[in-house]
């Protein structure tokens, strides 16, 4: 990969891509101030790299084939034995960059500065990050051209969401895992290895639960499984009428189901994680609180997302939840904190 920017990556730009990720992820901000270095700064990059592709695959505005043509050539672009340049990726996007540039917009507009800042890391951090940042894409190829006739995803099967969650965010977990299992015992890596995958569909499950409204309206997706809304005589295409309901609550709740089988695991990634490297265990445990304390609130409220597109808890949780992190929280805490947002928030 050549990125045909032949000055080296300053202070300004790593600053930038700190306030990039503080721009357009909320959990991923609140991870990252979390984390000290030289973490911090390697899990910001790479959510960036990994953000530049989930923009390109979201944009309703982007045709199919064009959208694969480009995580293509993003691929190539982060491919180190490929000629591609950042220079002929950046003509081929350039045209799709909206004229009115949202965050995560500004996050593709800005990769030259993404891709020179990452390649300044040491190789061990570096070539770690790289192939799971590429699987990703691949993966998010794959989908946009298997659903290129239907102008957005209608993933069908259980399976075929799992396989999805775990392109989108299984791939994210084998990053960070990459990273903070450096110099942890071959078992504990293991155990963390074998977890992340949990960890990562628990995420993305509540997520997709979550925000059906919006990745339907927004981005032309539909996640939930199109066998469930069948059972519920949902069409893909009138997943938010309100004459439906009542089934696509059923088939949230039971997304929201499946996200829980995955809770299990989840806790015992964050048991074993290592605090090296600038790791921290609340990087990681505040995420997993908020999805318990989400599912609680799909639980009881799940019409909302179809009623009104928002379904998360509230700021006043967040705050109490950041402020019970800025306390020792011992790695045998996070059962009892796990325990009761699971049954009221936080705050109250």
């Amino acid at each position: 990969m050549t990125t045909g920017q032949p000055e080296p990556p300053t202070d300004a730009d790593l600053e930038w891509c700190y306030d990039a990720v503080h721009d357009v992820s909320r959990t991923f901000s609140i991870t990252i101030d979390r984390l000290e270095e030289p973490m911090a700064k390697h899990i910001c990059l790479g959510y960036l790299l990994c953000r530049v592709a989930d923009t390109i695959e979201d944009a309703g505005h982007i045709p199919p084939e064009a959208q694969s043509n480009l995580l293509s050539a993003y691929d190539e672009l982060l491919d180190p034995d490929a000629d591609q340049t950042v220079s002929a990726f950046m003509n081929e996007v350039e045209p799709w960059v909206p004229d009115e540039r949202t965050d995560d917009w500004n996050v593709v507009a800005e990769t030259p500065r993404v891709l020179r800042t990452f390649e300044s890391l040491d190789e061990e951090p570096r070539e770690i990050m790289r192939e799971p940042v590429r699987e990703l894409v691949d993966g998010m190829a794959m989908f946009t051209s298997r659903y290129a006739d239907e102008g957005g995803l209608r993933l069908q099967t259980l399976e075929e969401l799992e396989e999805y969650c775990w392109y989108a965010a299984g791939t994210v977990g084998t990053l960070i895992t990459g990273l903070v299992a450096r110099g942890a015992s071959p078992e504990r890596a293991e155990e963390m290895r074998n977890n992340a995958r949990s960890f990562a569909l628990l995420l993305q499950l509540v997520n997709i639960a979550k925000d059906v409204e919006s990745d339907y309206h927004e981005e032309n997706n539909v996640y939930l499984p199109a066998e469930w809304l069948e059972e519920e005589n949902v069409d893909l295409e009138a997943v938010t009428d309100e004459s439906n309901q009542r089934g696509v609550t059923n088939v949230i709740k039971r997304v929201t189901g499946r996200a829980e089988t995955y809770l299990d695991d989840a806790h015992r990634y964050l048991e074993v994680v290592p605090e090296t490297h600038g790791n921290r265990l609340s990087a990681w445990a505040i995420p997993y609180l908020l999805a318990v304390g989400t599912m609680r609130e799909l639980r009881e409220r799940p019409e909302d997302v179809v009623r009104d597109g928002d379904v998360k808890v509230s700021r006043a949780e967040v705050y109490a939840l950041l402020q019970t992190f800025e306390g020792n929280v011992s790695r045998a805490a996070l059962a009892e904190l796990r325990k009761e947002m699971a049954e009221k928030p936080l705050h109250q």
